[in-house]
């Protein structure tokens, strides 16, 4: 399984981003039951979880990004969405897109979100 992040980027405080992962080398029906999540790695902090998506279409969310950020997933084209709005500063970090299936435990490489003040 492969997992390629992208949508990062640099913006104002108050903008929008819309990250997206991409799967591959996963069968659908492996995709479809798996729980999706979305981490972030700030720099000089561990790696937390942000967003989480399990199969059933059950979603939750770190206290910080509540009412501000949405995971999603398309099964039909394998992917993973989040789309951040409202962004603050604090949102500053590399995220992380993550599939826990039954074959795997797998991570995209990461995108740079930079949000300024």
């Amino acid at each position: 399984v492969q997992l390629q992040a992208s949508g990062g980027g640099s913006v104002q405080a108050g903008g929008s981003l819309k990250l997206s992962c991409r799967a591959s080398r996963i069968i659908t029906s492996v995709f479809v039951a798996a729980r999706m999540g979305w981490y972030r790695q700030a720099p000089g902090n561990e790696r937390d979880l942000v967003a989480e998506l399990t199969s059933s279409g059950s979603t939750s969310y770190q206290d910080s990004v509540k009412g501000r950020f949405t995971i999603s997933k398309d099964n039909a084209k394998k992917m993973v969405y989040l789309q951040m709005n409202s962004l603050e500063p604090e949102d500053t970090g590399v995220y992380y897109c993550n599939i826990e299936s039954r074959s795997g435990n797998y991570w995209g490489r990461g995108t740079q979100v930079t949000v300024s003040s």
